[in-house]
């Protein structure tokens, strides 16, 4: 039981950050938490923690111990819920985290959806455009966009976004629309450094990798904030499809260089792998994967040519395509569509 009561204590010293708030979090002095903290770092024979007057951080020891303390922890209270008949009653704290953009589109009213069906679930939605390490920070699921660098994570794919660049139709009338990679040299960049951090843009000349070397007139660490931009004429930028969907579909804004786009990137639920998934982490994972693939899969498509959308600048509508006259159409007769340009 004291081995597993410093567990317990150690890896709620390592999630809060701090002895105190541990303490106020486990209903036990400071002291205590001192104590079992010490207790089993002598134990074990090395230290987990280092400490300093201000700030508590996690040794190289400490990080490996706290991931497997995590799991046995999450398996003994899968373990007591299920012996109890309550593995099917989702309860206790959940932490979640997104990416900035996509969490405030969809991922925050799934959340919220979720608890008003779950009272005793309580969660926190962590908003950020960085990866984040689940065991480190203390997060059981993320919604990730792009491929898994880790393949201890145990993932469920619920669909797929594909970066495109955009610009509004008053700039390409202006300055002309580029044709190859290479011609982004010629135009204004604006950067949103959490997608494209690199000056170096990556697309696809067939089954070629290009790299272009970007310049950027605008940098900004918002996506909505580079999209803003965009739309008022101020040049290029990039954006994941589910950013700009809406807006190219009125016309808005119009993709560029989709030719040469990389492939899709997959949207995927990912937490950590465990013999015992809690049942807060099971109920949320199922609640949510449909939702968001839904939500995915009521985007308007990517048109493959800037006009192909039809739109025009915005506020001017677009003139219809000019009527080629047949003369061998007899009266009356349906008139063959036209294919669309490429």
């Amino acid at each position: 039981m004291d081995r597993l009561h410093e567990m317990e204590v150690f890896a709620a010293v390592a999630d809060a950050g701090g002895f105190a708030k541990a303490g106020r979090r486990l209903g036990i002095s400071p002291p205590a938490v001192t104590r079992a903290v010490s207790a089993l770092e002598a134990r074990l024979g090395t230290r987990l923690l280092n400490r300093t007057t201000r700030n508590v951080s996690l040794t190289d020891a400490g990080l490996r111990y706290l991931d497997t303390a995590k799991r046995l922890l999450a398996e003994i209270d899968a373990a007591e819920h299920s012996a109890l008949g309550e593995a099917a009653l989702p309860a206790g704290h959940l932490a979640v985290t997104a990416s900035v953009t996509f969490g405030r589109w969809v991922v925050a009213p799934i959340v919220s959806e979720f608890l008003r069906g779950h009272p005793r679930v309580t969660a926190s939605l962590l908003l950020l455009d960085r990866v984040v390490n689940l065991v480190e920070e203390g997060i059981e699921v993320a919604v990730r966009i792009g491929q898994l660098p880790d393949s201890s994570l145990v993932a469920r794919r619920v669909g797929e976004v594909q970066r495109v660049l955009v610009a509004s139709p008053d700039y390409l009338a202006n300055h002309g629309e580029p044709r190859s990679p290479g011609d982004l040299k010629r135009h204004a960049i604006i950067e949103m450094r959490g997608l494209m951090p690199s000056r170096e843009w990556r697309f696809l000349d067939g089954p070629t990798a290009v790299h272009v070397a970007v310049q950027p007139r605008f940098e900004v660490n918002d996506a909505l904030a580079a999209i803003d931009a965009a739309e008022a004429g101020d040049g290029i930028t990039a954006a994941l499809s589910y950013m700009v969907a809406q807006k190219i579909a009125e016309g808005r804004l119009a993709p560029v260089l989709m030719r040469h786009a990389p492939p899709p990137a997959p949207v995927q639920l990912v937490h950590t792998q465990s013999r015992l998934v809690a049942p807060k982490v099971r109920a949320f994972v199922d609640f949510t994967a449909p939702r968001l693939t839904e939500q995915l899969r009521r985007l308007p498509p990517i048109p493959a040519h800037p006009r192909a959308n039809g739109g025009g600048p915005p506020g001017r509508p677009s003139r219809p395509p000019p009527r080629r006259r047949s003369t061998s159409r007899q009266p009356g007769a349906a008139r063959t569509p036209r294919p669309a340009r490429p």
